[in-house]
């Protein structure tokens, strides 16, 4: 583990995750940063705004305030002031995705990273759900989609360091490797 993910981002997920559980709002603060964590991967231009040096602390809030919005709980949207104050914004999605991960954990919920050439239907995705709950006894199962085009056709499974490639393209290059031997 690195020394920014031990020294700056688990403090501040566990710190939030205590928080979470002390108001009984694990889900509400995951709901929270997940949209948070969708926008900042959408927008370079927030991210460069929130980690910039050069824009000050009073702006960075109000442009919290903003995305923000009603929806967000106020305990979460105090926690964003405070990585603002103490300039740990710009970790903002290692800390997210950190508290993502002891949600999860909390949960007996496993991240299920599926690739794929073209769009899962909802009954596709509750295939996989299903395959990787069976596979990992796991209470639930969290489904992070990507799209792949060379992927050419079927799916790539990735849970934590167990990979299924499904991909029309892995069975391609195994064919390829069993006629070369």
């Amino acid at each position: 583990m690195s020394t920014v993910s031990t020294e700056v981002l688990q403090p501040y997920a566990s710190a939030l995750m205590s928080l979470a559980q002390s108001n009984n709002l694990t889900e509400q603060f995951g709901e929270d940063l997940r949209s948070l964590l969708s926008l900042l991967k959408s927008s370079e231009e927030l991210r460069l705004f929130l980690a910039s040096p050069l824009v000050k602390a009073d702006d960075k809030k109000a442009v919290i305030d903003r995305i923000s919005g009603e929806e967000m709980n106020p305990l979460m949207r105090n926690f964003l002031r405070l990585l603002v104050d103490k300039g740990r914004i710009l970790f903002l999605e290692g800390i997210g995705e950190q508290y993502l991960s002891k949600l999860r954990e909390l949960n007996q919920t496993v991240l299920a990273e599926v690739t794929s050439a073209v769009p899962l239907s909802d009954a596709q995705q509750q295939s996989v759900r299903e395959k990787v709950q069976a596979m990992t006894s796991a209470r639930q199962v969290e489904i992070e989609t990507k799209i792949d085009a060379d992927l050419i056709g079927g799916v790539v499974i990735k849970v934590g360091s167990q990979v299924i490639d499904a991909s029309l393209r892995g069975q391609l290059r195994r064919l390829g490797l069993r006629l070369n031997s």
